[in-house]
């Protein structure tokens, strides 16, 4: 998962601590803290065999910046260059989006580790029909262990801490036949998380795709099973593809998915609907600066939406760039619900001024956030 793949790079991020690439630097009279200077980084990745060449290094570090891990300590590059320029990463400043996602996947990695650090620990070798799983574990055995450890306060929060794990892709039953259960049913940790893998693998994996690099999504679905053919971006142009797209968010999951299991696949990730291929143009009418919304007695105003996400999203499609616009509102959505609108600028998602990013950079920062999405729009006066 790409949770998993953050963890990875959290991992060489300590190294890096340790030695004394990440520190205090100072440049023109101030002081930066925590940060790297690129040139050096590309060259401890090479010593570390972390990277074989030059050019491979900097498409990995492209790549976290992709990912929203690292970035320029001023925010005046948005590409990583390959010299005296000084990057930090976003943990080390604050600045790292901590959804639910990686906050449910800690908490899964802190329970391995405690798990598996105990003598007489409940995971085990066990066979179920003539197949060996390792790391493997009874659900009422977990349950019983949760409480015991203190965890949780009772055995409906340890199943409901079991689920959350299970729906992220950190445990599953050993043939993905069930959903957690207080019961003897047979589980495993499908995620090893002492398996440190090396950075380049990220440049390798087709999971790891960030939003802007996948076909277009009508509306920042997560979480569902994946089907390779639904990859198809849905024009909304007319209010006939407007219902389609309402219909679909209250489909079930499996029957999007097109898959037979009625619970939840290993490994998380956006799913696309069946639909019509089309590329919508922009809805809006013409081309709008920052400078013209920002000037005084601009005829805008300014809106604070919460939008708190359901089971496949929020409901909408952010395009163009710097400035970025709504493109499109599913109205039985949650983002509908909370008043946005097509055609609508947008200033700040989470507290972060986003009026000078494209649309692929906000769509990633919406999709690493919290469920809960709070946005600054800039709305038309009629």
């Amino acid at each position: 998962s790409d949770t998993c793949r953050r963890n990875d790079v959290f991992l060489s991020r300590l190294r890096l601590h340790d030695g004394k690439l990440i520190k205090d630097r100072r440049y023109h009279l101030r002081t930066y803290p925590n940060c790297f200077v690129a040139k050096e980084l590309t060259d401890w990745l090479i010593d570390h065999k972390e990277a074989p060449d030059r050019e491979t290094g900097i498409r990995l570090m492209q790549k976290l910046m992709d990912h929203y891990i690292i970035h320029h300590v001023c925010d005046e590059h948005s590409d990583y260059k390959d010299a005296k320029l000084l990057y930090r990463f976003r943990k080390d400043d604050g600045t790292f989006p901590l959804s639910k996602d990686v906050k449910v996947f800690m908490r899964g990695q802190s329970l391995y580790e405690k798990l598996v650090s105990v003598e007489e620990s409940i995971l085990k070798v066990r066979e179920e029909n003539s197949v060996k799983y390792q790391r493997t574990f009874l659900g009422c055995e977990m349950i019983d262990w949760l409480v015991q450890e203190g965890e949780v306060e009772n055995r409906k929060e340890a199943v409901e801490l079991g689920r959350a794990l299970l729906e992220h892709g950190i445990i599953q039953h050993v043939s993905n036949r069930h959903h957690f259960f207080d019961s003897d049913i047979l589980y495993h940790f499908w995620i090893n998380f002492r398996r440190r893998r090396r950075l380049t693998e990220l440049l390798n994996e087709n999971s790891s795709r960030t939003l802007s690099e996948s076909p277009d999504s009508p509306f920042c679905l997560r979480k569902l099973n994946p089907d390779p053919g639904n990859t198809s971006f849905l024009s909304v142009q007319t209010n006939k593809e407007i219902k389609i797209v309402s219909a679909v968010r209250r489909s079930s999951i499996t029957s999007l998915a097109g898959n037979s299991n009625p619970y939840f696949s290993a490994t998380p990730t956006l799913v696309f609907p069946p639909v019509a291929e089309c590329n919508p143009k922009s809805v809006l009418k013409r081309p709008v600066t920052n400078e013209e919304l920002l000037s005084p007695g601009a005829p805008y105003v300014k809106k604070t939406l919460t939008i708190v996400g359901d089971a496949v999203g929020w409901g909408f499609v952010v395009r163009g760039g710097r400035p970025c616009h709504i493109q499109a509102v599913d109205p039985g959505g949650p983002a509908a619900a909370a008043g946005m609108k097509v055609c609508q600028f947008v200033f700040s998602v989470n507290g972060m001024y986003v009026l000078h990013l494209d649309y692929q950079t906000i769509s990633s920062l919406i999709m690493t956030g919290p469920r809960t999405l709070v946005m600054e729009v800039m709305e038309a006066v009629e």
